[in-house]
Order: C-alpha cells, then sequence, then structure tokens
C-alpha cells in the first residue's frame, strides 16, 4: 500500500491526514540533546552520518509519524561552497559575508559541492534501509532568497536589510548568488533523492521580506526552476515548497511553481486555505508551534480545527513553522491522539 504521506502529496483526500513536524529531530527531546553532546558540535551532528541518521529516527520511534525529515541544516550548502561557517552556541549561525563582487570569487562551482556533502548523502542512504516500510523520508534545502540573507549579512537578521541593500545597489553580484544557489541547491537535491529521499522540501523562510516584483522574480523563479529541474530529472517526484509568510502571495504559488505540496505558516488561516489554496493540491500546516508549549484544550481544539477546516482536500498536518525547544514532548503524544482519532 503505498505510503499515506506520498497518497496525500498526489493529491489524494484521506480520512486521516498524515502528519510530520518541522524541527520533529530537535532540543526539545532529551535523546537529541544526547546524540548531539556525543557530537560535540552542531555541524559535527551534521556530518556525521550514524548521528544524524539516529537524530532522524529518534521521533519516528517516540511517535511514529508519517513521514521523517533528513537532519540537516539549510546553510550546508553555502559551508559547501566554500563560505565560512560557524555556530555560536545560544545565538545561531555565523558565515563569512558577501557585500560585494570580491565576495563570490573564493566560492566554488555547483558540481564542486559533492565532496564536502558526501556524509549527507550517507545520511540518507542510511536513513532510507532503517526507517520503518510505511514511513517517508523528505530532503530539503533552503530556498536561493534565504540562504543568501545568510551569506550576505553573516547571520539572521531580523529584516533581511543587508540581502535587500544588496539586491538594490549591486544587483549583478546578488543575481549572481541567487543563480548559483539555484543550481547549487538542484545538485544537492538530487543528490539526496538518488540516496533515498522520496520527497523533497523547499524551505524559504524569509519569503515574506520580498514583495511585488521581488517576490516573484526571487522566491518564486527560483523555486519553479528547481521543482522544474528536479522533475525532470526524478519524474513523479513530489516537491513541497514553503514561502513562508508570503500572504496573497500564496494564492496559485505551488500552481505557478509545479509544486506537488504548499507548506503554510501561522498566519495562514485553515478555512482560507481551503478556499483559494487547496483548489491547487495538498496543503502542508500549519498549527501555532506555541501550543505544543502550552498544550490542554487549546492545542487539541485548534488541531481539530486545522483538521476539520482541510478535510475536504488533500492535506499533511503540521506545524507553521518548526518546533521550539520549550515544546513539551508529551503535547506531540496529545496533537497526534486528537488528529487520529475517528
Amino acid at each position: 500500500m503505498t505510503k499515506t504521506l506520498l497518497r496525500a502529496l498526489s493529491g489524494e483526500t484521506l480520512p486521516t491526514p498524515p502528519v510530520w513536524l518541522m524541527r520533529q529531530a530537535g532540543r526539545y527531546l532529551p535523546e537529541y540533546r544526547a546524540t548531539r553532546a556525543q557530537a560535540g558540535d552542531f555541524l559535527s551532528l551534521c556530518y556525521t552520518p550514524d548521528l544524524a541518521a539516529e537524530v532522524t529516527l529518534q521521533p519516528i520511534r517516540r511517535y511514529g509519524f508519517d513521514a521523517a525529515i533528513l537532519f540537516a541544516d539549510i546553510l550546508l550548502i553555502p559551508d559547501a561552497l566554500g563560505a565560512d561557517l560557524w555556530f555560536v552556541t545560544g545565538e545561531g549561525p555565523r558565515l563569512s559575508t558577501i557585500t560585494g563582487p570580491d565576495g563570490l570569487k573564493p566560492l566554488k562551482g555547483k558540481d564542486d559541492i559533492h565532496d564536502h556533502l558526501a556524509p549527507v548523502y550517507e545520511t540518507v542512504k542510511i536513513l532510507s534501509q532503517e526507517l520503518p516500510s510505511e514511513t517517508t523520508l523528505i530532503g530539503f534545502a533552503g530556498a536561493p532568497w534565504t540562504v543568501a540573507t545568510y551569506m550576505i549579512a553573516g547571520r539572521g537578521t531580523p529584516d533581511q536589510a543587508p540581502a535587500h541593500k544588496l539586491r538594490q545597489e549591486d544587483p549583478a553580484t546578488f543575481d549572481a548568488l541567487i543563480n548559483l544557489l539555484t543550481d547549487a541547491t538542484i545538485e544537492y537535491l538530487s543528490k539526496q533523492v538518488e540516496a533515498g529521499a522520496e520527497v523533497v522540501k523547499i524551505f524559504d523562510s524569509w519569503a515574506g521580506s520580498l514583495k511585488g516584483e521581488t517576490f516573484d522574480r526571487y522566491a518564486l523563479e527560483p523555486a519553479k526552476k528547481i521543482t522544474q529541474k528536479m522533475k525532470q530529472r526524478f519524474p513523479g517526484l513530489p516537491v513541497i515548497a514553503f514561502p513562508r509568510e508570503a500572504g496573497d502571495k500564496y494564492i496559485g504559488f505551488a500552481k505557478a511553481v509545479g509544486a506537488d505540496c504548499l507548506a503554510l505558516d501561522t498566519s495562514v488561516d485553515a478555512t482560507w486555505a481551503a478556499q483559494h489554496l487547496q483548489k491547487d493540491g495538498c496543503v502542508q500546516g500549519n498549527l501555532d508551534p506555541k501550543l505544543m508549549i502550552t498544550g490542554g484544550d487549546a492545542l487539541r481544539q485548534e488541531a481539530r480545527r486545522i483538521v476539520d477546516a482541510l478535510k475536504n482536500g488533500p492535506h499533511i498536518f503540521n506545524l507553521g513553522h518548526g518546533i521550539t525547544p520549550e515544546a513539551d514532548p508529551e503535547n506531540v503524544h496529545v496533537l497526534l491522539e486528537e488528529i487520529r482519532r475517528a
């Protein structure tokens, strides 16, 4: 029998939606914290296949999600391209910055990233062999715009101002970076699929700071190019797109890109999504991660509201953003019980 997540991605309306959670392998789980301590640091965890596979499998063992998503990070591509990347405890990633054409010169080409990323592909191979037969394996990458914002600023920023500044003041450098990231992402995702990933997801976490024509040019068009190329190489491969905080730009996005599923952020009303987005195919989402901290009746009621609002079309239940370290692991059991009850 075809896996439930793949059935939803093919456009089938199921009586109970398949479910997985963004960042389901993460700091809210004690077993994750123990494995990360064993690895020593975050990047070592990403690049040690046995340990990366272990933390990917941990939430599957504990909860029986319908999908596992490869444990990695969206900034592994810049790392593979030759950018300096390190993580500051409690603060997040730091990178060498790109402020002009000289910043592009040290970077490698799209075909020169695979030796560096070989441990990631090995992790996918391990997972494809060890996951339960009913569990779908999702590969992923960050979208070019979102990854570029980190490479330009050297860190995460609240408004992506450094990236917008470079886009406006030096469009040639900015476009060259976006094009390089788009091409590298295609190669990276292709290797993940060859290693055993059954679905790929494109995370554009900062898409919402792009407006109007710039959204179309730097969020929609790269996602379209990546999706079309992946489907040319791997006919039938499902693609999930996540242009977070796109607002009205969510409308028609999946169709324009060629994606099989549109992941929704917390701000999207599920009833609105059923009317405006689900007609184009599967939607994924979109419970507020804060409810995984507080739990209780509010968690059950909102989960039920989302399930009911989206029950007449293909739906994958998920959060509107990643589960946070403060989440109570027991609340995941509560959530799954509510989603899966008759």
